[in-house]
């Protein structure tokens, strides 16, 4: 069974030792193995746990929160009712962040509309004469 040291692990998952180090000293790698002289070894499922982690993040949440959700994995089936639900709140998050940065893309994709009007045109004034709303270049 292949293992990683920090900065095999670190690079492998785009991440630094540091925030490694930070991980584990949180309780987030209750499962990291330690050589005699107490370096870190980190096995494959070691990386996919690290790869969930990175994903609750990624929507936003708290390492307290991530530290709640290992703490249930260790519990096993005991806690596989508290597991659903928390992803499907990440999932109802996930979702009004997409929806956010639709909106966002929106009002990108309409500017650059504008702008590029206004470059064909050579002048912004086109929008004044276009649509008195669409004036403003901000």
């Amino acid at each position: 069974m292949k293992t990683y040291s920090i900065g095999e692990a670190a690079k492998v998952l785009n991440l630094t030792p540091y925030t490694l180090r930070y991980y584990d000293k949180e309780g987030l790698l209750p499962h990291i193995e330690r050589t005699s002289g107490g370096i870190r070894s980190f096995k494959e499922s070691d990386l996919e746990a690290l790869k969930i982690i990175e994903c609750l993040k990624m929507t936003g949440m708290p390492i307290k929160e991530i530290k709640t959700f290992i703490d249930w994995c260790s519990d096993g089936d005991n806690s596989l009712q508290q597991r659903y639900e928390m992803f499907q709140e990440r999932k109802a998050v996930v979702a009004a962040q997409m929806q956010e940065l639709l909106q966002t893309m929106s009002v990108i994709e309409h500017k650059c509309e504008y702008y590029q009007t206004a470059l064909d045109a050579g002048t912004e004034a086109i929008h004044k004469h276009n649509h008195a709303k669409a004036a403003s270049p901000v």
